[in-house]
């Protein structure tokens, strides 16, 4: 039988109640070459399997013994790229996210830079505490989110409360070339007089330890800036500091659509493999209502 699914002829030998000579007979036949046969015959279980085939997914996972992943694998192979992306919504969660593990390292962060930023950083959070994420962050990518036209001024202003004076004081001598003096009110108030130039590079100039903690508060008290930093800013450390397991297993959390779209970039006999852990039901319903001139033309063949 090409399709060969050797349990498919043992099925039809006992569900068609055939001895061996006409097993025999029936050997390198179609499976609708048999039914039709025996049909011919009289045979009302081949009747009544015939009708079966394209119309009851219970009666097909026994013709094919779909519940053997190796047999899903089999017919798997003979489906085209863009049948086996239709399968992909009917996979758990689980086992979308184990697809992901065929990726190399390098593939995986090319696809975490083009989800939406917010599944990103979702991803991110479960990698690396808050902390963790600005100290690690490029200090370029600080500078980004602090001077950006989004950044709340009175929101940087605000904690910068929270920074010693000795820093404020470099912030303001960057920007004026003379020593700074005063309260730490009176210093964040200078700064705020800053036009809008020497503002953002006073903060630029900030030393960058005190940066880190400034960003931190502001990060921490607002997640949504988590959001201004690139996104290769975030893939290239989590390449650097995370093993490719660790990555996966972070990705859980990313929405089905987006993980069934990365499992489209797989080649396709890994594409097969993946697919083939889709519930079985699920698989045999598709077969009858959503590939139906497939499912005829392994009968036929």
């Amino acid at each position: 039988m090409p399709i060969a699914i050797d349990t498919t002829l043992e099925y039809l030998r006992v569900k068609l109640g055939l001895n061996a000579a006409e097993l025999q007979r029936y050997e390198n036949k179609s499976i609708k070459e048999i039914l039709d046969a025996e049909a011919a015959q009289g045979n009302q279980a081949a009747i009544q399997l015939a009708a079966d085939m394209f119309t009851n997914p219970t009666r097909l996972i026994e013709l094919f013994q779909l519940s053997d992943p190796n047999n899903k694998l089999i017919i798997m192979k003979l489906m085209t790229s863009q049948q086996l992306e239709k399968l992909l919504p009917m996979l758990e969660k689980e086992d979308l996210v184990q697809g992901l593990r065929y990726f190399t390292t390098d593939t995986l962060m090319k696809l975490l830079e083009k989800l939406p930023k917010e599944e990103l950083v979702k991803t991110v959070f479960q990698l690396f505490s808050e902390r963790q994420i600005i100290e690690l962050m490029p200090e370029k990518q600080l500078d980004k989110l602090l001077t950006g036209v989004d950044m709340d001024k009175g929101m940087v202003l605000k904690n910068l409360k929270s920074i010693p004076e000795i820093y404020l004081r470099q912030m303001i001598e960057s920007i004026t070339g003379q020593e700074a003096e005063g309260t730490s009110a009176e210093l964040i108030n200078q700064i705020a007089q800053f036009g809008d130039l020497d503002y953002k590079n006073a903060l630029r100039n900030m030393d960058i330890e005190a940066k880190r903690k400034l960003t931190l508060l502001i990060t921490s008290s607002d997640n949504k800036y988590y959001n201004n930093f690139d996104a290769d800013a975030y893939t290239h450390i989590i390449a650097r500091e995370r093993e490719k397991e660790e990555t996966v297993k972070a990705m859980s959390v990313i929405r089905p659509e987006y993980l069934e779209k990365m499992l489209t970039q797989l080649p396709q006999d890994l594409l097969c493999i993946v697919t083939t852990q889709i519930d079985t039901e699920k698989f045999a319903h598709a077969l009858i209502y959503k590939f139906p001139e497939l499912l005829a033309k392994l009968i036929a063949s």
